[in-house]
């Protein structure tokens, strides 16, 4: 007998499951089908950072920052045992191309779109705290900025997120592989390879959120959806020895004015990320050596005393839309292209953030919302607390 569901979702990273969470939370039946594991690819090789996205102002993308600064202060109050807020200091020196009056700037308009909240706070630190900064150089430091953003365990809230949406009614297949869909007017016929066996499922709707695979998934749906072109950004992180005392850090790199974050990671410590466009096989996408340079010579020139010694290296793929401007400077809008505006069977997610997954979600569902029959809501996402397994 073939399963039937109101939602069935292609993909367990952070926004496949947010969607899951969302659908079940609004009484319908859901399914995901994830082809590896939770959060097995970018939803857990991100920067783990819960943040409005300082540098994004700079592009004037305000309505992203905002609505990414809504959702780190939710997460707080919902996820406070996986989502953490923590320092960030942006050190200036002579060469640093963004100006104190511009961080200044920025800092205040980020404070603004938060609501003027604690966490949109910041201040100019004092000369006798420089020292105190993990081994910051100091020789030429004309200013260090504190403000604040939150940290995470992206893989540990993708599994949480699952667990909520598991507990109002959602079903989680894993592993297991889309092979097709073909959608008619009267909704969705799946198929897919579960336990090495094909099995098929019925659902009203689909929801592609198939991240950097999500074009491969397009192909094998019918009739041919729309597609987006895109560029498949490579992001490297390298995990160090040692810990940081005082938070975490927003630096230049001094050859591209690229920013790059140090940040604490348990009793190690994180660095990224790089931005560059990957070609190949997204399942096989790794750290080169050219970025581990490049990433510790920024490092080097910011913290010369501390430890270099390489842990653990991993790299994620980010979906952008297609450009010849350097992966740094395009927009990270998410977009939620449908099959029929009007009564959408399909809806596929490119882009978005780890911050903004949860709102990403609702915006699927209201899309979803005009061809899914009438439920009676049974949770809201914004009110259920998100706990650690």
């Amino acid at each position: 007998m073939t399963e039937r569901f109101d939602v069935a979702v292609i993909g367990g990273g952070i926004h496949g499951v947010g969607v899951a969470q969302a659908a079940a939370c609004d009484g319908y039946s859901v399914v995901v089908l994830e082809k590896t594991g939770l959060a097995a690819g970018t939803s857990s090789r991100s920067s783990k950072l819960i943040h409005g996205g300082l540098r994004y102002l700079e592009g004037l993308n305000f309505s992203l920052v905002r609505e990414s600064l809504q959702e780190r202060t939710l997460l707080l109050k919902i996820a406070p045992d996986l989502v953490h807020l923590q320092p960030f200091h942006i050190p200036v020196y002579p060469e640093t191309s963004r100006r104190p009056l511009t961080i200044r700037a920025g800092l205040t308009l980020y404070a603004l779109l938060s609501g003027l909240r604690h966490s949109g706070r910041f201040r100019t630190l004092d000369h006798a705290e420089w020292d105190r900064l993990d081994g910051l150089e100091t020789n030429r430091l004309q200013a260090v900025y504190r403000y604040y953003d939150a940290q995470t365990n992206d893989a540990e809230l993708t599994q949480a997120v699952m667990r909520s949406a598991t507990e109002f009614g959602a079903t989680l297949y894993c592993p297991a592989e889309f092979r097709a869909a073909e959608i008619t007017p009267d909704g969705c016929a799946i198929e897919y390879l579960h336990n090495g066996r094909t099995k098929t499922c019925h659902a009203g709707t689909l929801v592609n959120a198939g991240g950097p695979w999500i074009n491969v998934i397009a192909g094998n749906i019918r009739p041919a959806p729309e597609k987006i072109n895109i560029d498949l950004v490579q992001g490297t992180h390298l995990v160090l020895d040692g810990h940081l005392d005082k938070g975490c850090y927003y630096m230049e790199v001094p050859v591209d004015r690229r920013a790059i974050f140090l940040l604490p990671w348990g009793e190690r410590t994180l660095l990224g990320t790089t931005e560059q466009v990957y070609s190949g096989d997204p399942a096989k996408v790794a750290p080169s050596d050219a970025e581990e340079i490049y990433l510790l010579e920024a490092m080097r020139h910011y913290f010369p005393e501390r430890p270099q010694t390489v842990v653990e290296r991993f790299a994620g793929l980010r979906v952008l839309p297609e450009s010849e401007h350097a992966a740094f400077k395009r927009s990270r809008e998410t977009r939620l292209p449908t099959d029929n505006p009007q009564h959408p069977r399909l809806v596929s997610i490119y882009g978005g953030k780890l911050t903004g997954y949860r709102a990403t979600a609702r915006k699927v569902m209201r899309r979803l919302h005009r061809t899914l029959p009438e439920r009676t809501a049974v949770a809201r996402t914004s009110q259920l607390r998100l706990k650690p397994a």
